[in-house]
């Protein structure tokens, strides 16, 4: 790899907002380590992201997986060249009531979208913190502001999440290490269908573009700002909304949302 550029790592980068903020790094003059559970489809976006001319190493890692995530790290370390940006990505998300989803499956949030998210900020970040350098945007969601009726587990994620980075982002103040919490609302990618919510009116609305996320979040990570409600007019407003409305009332108005009702696809 061309150690001349800034080096940056993306989890989560086969597709949607994380495929987005690859390739928008690779267009800001960065090369990449990116990873994604899904190997074939992590080839393709990299040959996608590559048009730009940087240079991209793919590392396909199910980080549900504590050992998968050291060897994602470790992947890192082999290039020998120090992360200037680390996208922490990767999540999923089930809808349904609590009571019918499976077991597996809402761990399986948990894993990823929590578990996974610490393990690789500590590392990210002791090295950051040793060079006394570096940034990390880690992806929330404005689900994170809202209690998350038929979504409970994936919005006690974000919220999690949410909370994680804005504590660090707190530590690491008046140093070179800089956190962003990235909040996007509903998207146009595949996340509602693999969480099974196309029979939601969530799931079969317009979305906004995750071209345009993954942009406004870049730009709040550059910025040095300590987060960011991304996407469209209509999704800030919401963010705006939530700050002042009680959590009863967010829990109905997602509960609207999230609920399955007509069992027809999106």
């Amino acid at each position: 790899m061309n150690d001349v550029k800034p080096f940056a790592l993306v989890t989560g980068a086969s597709s949607g907002i994380g495929l987005e903020l690859a390739r928008q790094l690779a267009e800001r003059g960065y090369d990449l380590i990116v990873n994604a559970e899904d190997e074939a489809g992590l080839e393709r976006a990299a040959r996608s992201i590559r048009e730009a001319g940087t240079l991209v190493h793919t590392v396909p890692a199910d980080l549900r997986f504590p050992e998968h995530t050291e060897a994602l790290y470790a992947a890192v370390g082999a290039t020998g060249r120090p992360l200037d940006v680390a996208v922490l990505n990767a999540g999923v998300g089930r809808g349904g009531a609590f009571v019918d989803t499976d077991l597996a499956d809402e761990l399986e949030i948990v894993d990823l979208n929590v578990r996974s998210t610490v393990h690789l900020a500590k590392l990210v970040l002791r090295d950051m913190a040793a060079r006394d350098a570096g940034r990390v945007l880690v992806t929330s969601s404005i689900a994170s502001t809202m209690p998350g009726s038929f979504q409970a587990v994936y919005n006690a994620s974000k919220s999690f999440l949410q909370s994680f980075t804005q504590a660090l982002g707190n530590e690491f103040e008046g140093t070179g290490v800089t956190l962003t919490s990235l909040m996007p609302g509903p998207t146009e990618t595949d996340f509602f269908h693999r969480a099974g919510m196309d029979d939601t009116p969530v799931g079969r609305q317009d979305k906004d573009d995750p071209a345009q996320v993954a942009r406004q979040g870049l730009d709040a990570l550059f910025a040095g700002r300590d987060k960011v409600t991304a996407g469209s007019a209509k999704t800030k407003a919401q963010g705006l909304a939530n700050k002042v409305l009680p959590d009863r009332l967010k829990a109905e108005a997602h509960r609207r949302m999230a609920e399955p009702d007509s069992g027809e696809g999106a």
